[in-house]
């Protein structure tokens, strides 16, 4: 499903990725043969019931350091990095994969304030930091995402969890990320706020050439966006396309 630009340039390419989920007894098939181009500054929103294997392909795309996801078969290069053996670019994957893992406003450090938590992804990269640059970025983050500058000093036990939502989506958006990989962005978010998801998305799309995987069974988000479709059943790509042009692998469209 590559659109143009060509598998060089793209952002994210797999082909036939296969993944393992390694628990306590065998390992599961979650991803089988999953093939997709991602070209710069698009968008693919991929869609499937809970267990289809969605959350775990997005996971080994992003770099997650999750021992129970093996990439196992096929190949996916996501940033100029393989996933399947990325070595000591793993970290540099992490970098330039902005990731928003499912569940991501409960994950926060409760430790660590909302100002600590934005910047973590900076400090860990670089050694010498600008504080007061760091500041001016973690606020404006807070302000693009409507959240009150007075958070800053904030527990995530403070924040309603709408609020700890936007601040997981800024802490994945703090390096500027190459691509937005994002596992149910819209999670605890009131109607009103998701267009200031929206935003923030499409203007890094626009300026900045920000490609985005993101997980959504919303539809209606899908079409906001104006993204491609990734349907997964059984850890199997059923259908991929946008709107009326969505695709189906013979003998699963449902409208049959």
């Amino acid at each position: 499903m590559a659109r143009s630009g060509g598998a060089a340039s793209a952002t994210i390419v797999c082909e036939d990725i296969v993944i393992d989920r390694i628990g306590h007894s065998a390992p599961t098939r979650a991803i089988d043969g999953v093939s997709f181009t991602l070209p710069p500054g698009e968008l693919i929103c991929v869609a499937g019931a809970t267990g289809s294997g969605k959350s775990t392909l997005v996971g080994a795309l992003a770099g997650a350091t999750d021992p129970s996801i093996h990439v196992v078969g096929g190949s996916a290069v996501v940033c100029g990095v393989s996933v399947r053996h990325p070595g000591r670019r793993l970290r540099e994957l992490t970098y330039r994969a902005g990731y928003l893992p499912q569940n991501a406003g409960a994950l926060l450090t409760p430790q660590l304030t909302v100002h600590e938590i934005i910047a973590e992804p900076i400090l860990q990269r670089e050694r010498k930091v600008n504080v007061k640059a760091l500041s001016i970025r973690v606020a404006t983050l807070l302000d693009e995402l409507h959240l009150p500058l007075g958070l800053a000093s904030s527990f995530p036990y403070e924040l309603s969890a709408g609020m700890r939502q936007r601040v997981a989506i800024a802490r994945s958006l703090v390096l500027d990320p190459k691509v937005l990989i994002a596992d149910e962005p819209l999670a605890n978010l009131d109607l009103e706020v998701r267009p200031v998801v929206f935003d923030a998305i499409t203007r890094r799309r626009r300026q900045r050439g920000m490609a985005a995987l993101l997980v959504s069974n919303d539809a209606a988000f899908a079409r906001e966006l104006g993204a491609e479709m990734l349907v997964i059943r059984e850890g199997h790509v059923i259908a991929h396309g946008a709107g009326a042009d969505l695709l189906w692998t013979p003998g699963t469209d449902p409208s049959h």
